[in-house]
This record gives C-alpha cells, structure tokens and sequence, in this order.
C-alpha cells in the first residue's frame, strides 16, 4: 500500500493531466470521424457507385502503420503551411485513422436493412427521410455502434503515439520510461490508457443500449 500512495503522490498529478490530454484528443478526433462518417455512409447506401473509392481511401488508411501516418501528416501540414508539430497534426491523423470502422460499419449496417422491412414502410406512407429515421438507422445502429467504438479504442491506443510529434497525452510517460528504462513510467503511460479505453468502450456500450429499440435487444 505504501509503494502505491508513493507512485500516486509521484505521478498521479502528471498522470491526471496526461490522461485529461488523451481523452480530449480521442473524443475530438472519434467526434470528427462520427460526424463526417455517419453522414458520408448514409450518402453511400444512396450513391453505391461511390462506395467503393471511399471505402477504398478509408482502408488504405487504416493499412498504413499508425507511426508512419504522422510521419506522413508533418510534411503534408508543411506544404499547407499548418503547424507540424502539436495538437493540430495529431488529431488529423487520429480523425483519418478512426474513419474506416465507422464509415464501412455505417454503410454495411444500412445496406444489411430488410428490404422488406423498407418496402413495408413505404407502402403504409413514409418519405424517404421518414424510412432513414425511423426504420433504417434504428434498425442499424447496433452495427454503427460498433464501429464507433472500434474507432474509440483504436484511438485511445493510435493517441499515445501522439506524444512523438508534442501534442501530449499518456504517451508521454511511456516514451519517457522507454528512454530512461524507468518501467514505473511506462505502467503510469500504459496501464491508465488501457483503462482509459476500458472506459470509454463500457460507456459508448451503456449509450448504444440506451439508443437500442427494445424490440432489438438481446435478452440474456
């Protein structure tokens, strides 16, 4: 007990701070991902043509190494005169890497809707915007939910890298404790992110359950 009130009064105020840093990091950067993906796979169930290039864009993303996509952001936001270094590329990068899980899942979920289902609720009246509300992304959002929180926890992970380019987070005392072979540092960087994650998914999970229609939920 001892040795962990004197980790806690070593690190525990660092620790905080850091933890704060990742978590506005992973929520901006899901947020901005949730916000362009939900909508632009709405628009791909409509337009299938364009489905393929941007799920394509979206998975060569995702196949890049997480490192190697901030390294590839840095001289992306130079030609663009936008600052290299900091908050700004780190949530760039988070926001490109969070796409994928949420647009495919946005799209498969709503492509996976019986057609009956639809064609029913066409027959008794509804519009097509009525049909989206209130049939479609009901009926999907398990599968949306999922790919948000897939996002979320990849995020949480991806962030700690976020460090390397300044823009904060646990990553900091990860990296610290490699460069010192301190591991108390590499547990405080490393054990509260995987919490962090833990978090957050039981949380998008309480949400997701909450949001759920009765009539779909699993009875255990």
């Amino acid at each position: 007990m001892l040795v962990f009130n004197n980790f806690f009064t070593e690190y525990g105020g660092e620790i905080a701070r850091l933890t704060w840093e990742h978590v506005q990091m992973t929520v901006f950067s899901v947020g901005g991902a949730v916000l362009f993906s939900v909508p632009t796979g709405i628009f791909l169930t409509r337009s299938r043509r364009l489905a393929p290039p941007f799920l394509g864009f979206a998975s060569m993303v995702q196949t890049v190494p997480s490192l190697a996509l901030f390294g590839l952001v840095i001289p992306l936001f130079m030609i663009l005169g936008l600052p290299i270094i900091g908050l700004v590329p780190a949530l760039f990068a988070l926001f490109l890497y969070a796409l994928l899980p949420i647009l495919r899942n946005t799209y498969t979920g709503i492509r996976q809707v019986d057609p009956v289902m639809i064609e029913t609720a066409a027959g008794i009246g509804m519009t097509d915007r009525q049909i989206l509300w209130r049939v479609e992304l009901p009926l999907s959002l398990p599968v949306i939910m999922a790919g948000i929180r897939t996002s979320t926890v990849i995020s949480v992970g991806v962030a700690t890298l976020a460090a390397l380019i300044g823009a904060g987070g646990l990553g900091e005392l990860i990296f610290r404790g490699l460069r010192t072979i301190n591991y108390k540092l590499m547990l405080a960087g490393a054990i509260p992110a995987a919490m962090l994650a833990l978090c957050l998914d039981f949380i998008l999970a309480r949400i997701e359950a909450a949001l759920t229609p009765k009539g779909m939920k699993v009875k255990r």
